[in-house]
């Protein structure tokens, strides 16, 4: 199993963790969800995210 898929199963889990809420909680979960596949994605190399950590340069 790939990185990405444990972070997206993570975030899941998390998300219905809180979603015993109703709709708003479900949205939540969407976000948590992606969030997670997003930092899976990064740890496997497949997302570059270095762009926004380095912030921008002045020439």
């Amino acid at each position: 199993m790939s990185s990405a898929a444990i972070g997206l199963f993570a975030g899941l889990l998390l998300a219905l963790v809180a979603a015993v809420g109703g709709f708003v909680m479900f949205l939540l979960a969407l976000v948590l969800g992606g969030v997670g596949l997003a930092v899976g994605l990064a740890v496997d190399g497949r997302l570059d995210v270095s762009g926004m950590l380095t912030g921008r340069r002045r020439a």
